[in-house]
C-alpha cells in the first residue's frame, strides 16, 4: 500500500504495464484495479475531471498495491502539487519540450531539497499512513514522467536526460505524428525512426521509456523494442476480462 513499489520494479528493469480509467467512478476503478496492472493512468489533460473527483481512485489504487499516475493538464505547480497531494504516486506531464521545461517539472515534483514543493500530503490520513513518513520518503518513493510529444522535444532530448530526477520519458506517439506534418499517422516511418531512437537513449541514460497503443500488436512490438512502461488497450475496448488476460500474456512473453 504505501510505499508503492513502482520504484524497485524499475530498478529491477522489471516490465511495466499500465491501463487507463475511462470513469471517475470508484466502483468502476475497482473493477479495473482488479485486473492486476501495475499502473493506472488518470488523465486530466483532455478530460474534465478535477482533482476532488479523482483523489479517492489513487487511494483506491494504492490499496490494491498499483501505482496511480495523473497526467496533470500542464507543467505548472499548482497542477503537479495537487496530483501528488491527493495520492498520485507519479505525474506525468504533457508536452514537454526542453531541458529547462524538464527542470521547471522536477521543481514542482520534488520536496526540497531536491524541488521545491510545498509539504501537505493529504492523502496519508485517508490510507493511516503518517505525514512524516510521507514526507520523509516521497522523493524516492514517487516518479516523475515527462512526454515527449514532438519534433522540438526530440531535437532536446539529450539534455533532457542530464538531468537526474526525472524517471521516465514518455513519448506520445499521435502528438509527435502532428509535429512531424503527419497528423495521426502513428505507424509512419518518422515516427517509428525516433521511437526507436528515444527508447535506445532513455535506456542507455538509466531512465524508462515509455509509451501507448490501443493494440495489442503494437503494445508487443514497442514492448521488444525497449519500452518498459507500457499503457495498453483499456477496459472500455476489451472488458475486464479480456484485460486481465492481455496483462498475464504480456508478462509471461516479456519477463526474463
Amino acid at each position: 500500500m504505501y510505499p508503492n513499489k513502482i520504484k524497485s520494479k524499475m530498478k529491477n528493469n522489471e516490465l511495466l504495464l499500465g491501463t487507463s480509467y475511462f470513469s471517475n467512478e470508484p466502483h468502476v476503478a475497482s473493477a479495473i484495479l482488479n485486473t492486476n496492472p501495475d499502473w493506472i493512468w488518470i488523465d486530466q489533460e483532455h478530460t474534465p475531471w478535477g482533482i476532488e473527483s479523482i483523489g479517492i481512485l489513487c487511494v483506491q489504487a494504492r490499496q490494491s498495491n498499483v501505482a496511480p499516475i495523473i497526467r496533470v493538464p500542464w507543467n505548472t505547480p499548482g497542477y503537479i502539487k495537487k496530483a501528488f497531494d491527493v495520492g498520485s504516486v507519479g505525474v506525468m506531464v504533457p508536452q514537454v519540450n526542453s531541458a529547462e521545461e524538464v527542470a521547471k517539472a522536477i521543481e514542482y515534483s520534488k520536496y526540497p531539497p531536491i524541488g521545491n514543493r510545498g509539504i501537505a500530503p493529504w492523502f496519508g490520513g485517508l490510507l493511516g499512513v503518517p505525514a512524516q513518513t510521507i514526507i520523509e520518503n516521497a522523493n524516492s518513493e514517487t516518479i516523475l514522467l515527462t512526454q515527449l510529444e514532438s519534433l522540438t522535444a526530440y531535437e532536446q532530448l539529450d539534455e533532457m536526460l542530464k538531468l537526474q530526477d526525472v524517471e521516465v520519458i514518455f513519448v506520445g506517439p499521435t502528438d509527435l505524428s502532428a509535429s512531424l506534418g503527419i497528423p495521426g499517422e502513428i505507424h509512419h516511418p518518422k515516427v517509428e525512426k525516433i521511437m526507436l531512437d528515444v527508447a535506445e537513449k532513455v535506456r542507455k541514460a538509466g531512465k524508462q521509456p515509455g509509451t501507448t497503443f490501443g493494440d495489442i500488436e503494437s503494445c508487443k512490438r514497442w514492448i521488444s523494442q525497449g519500452y518498459t512502461m507500457m499503457s495498453v488497450p483499456g477496459v472500455l475496448s476489451v472488458g475486464t476480462i479480456g484485460l486481465e488476460k492481455i496483462l498475464s500474456e504480456l508478462r509471461e512473453e516479456f519477463t526474463n
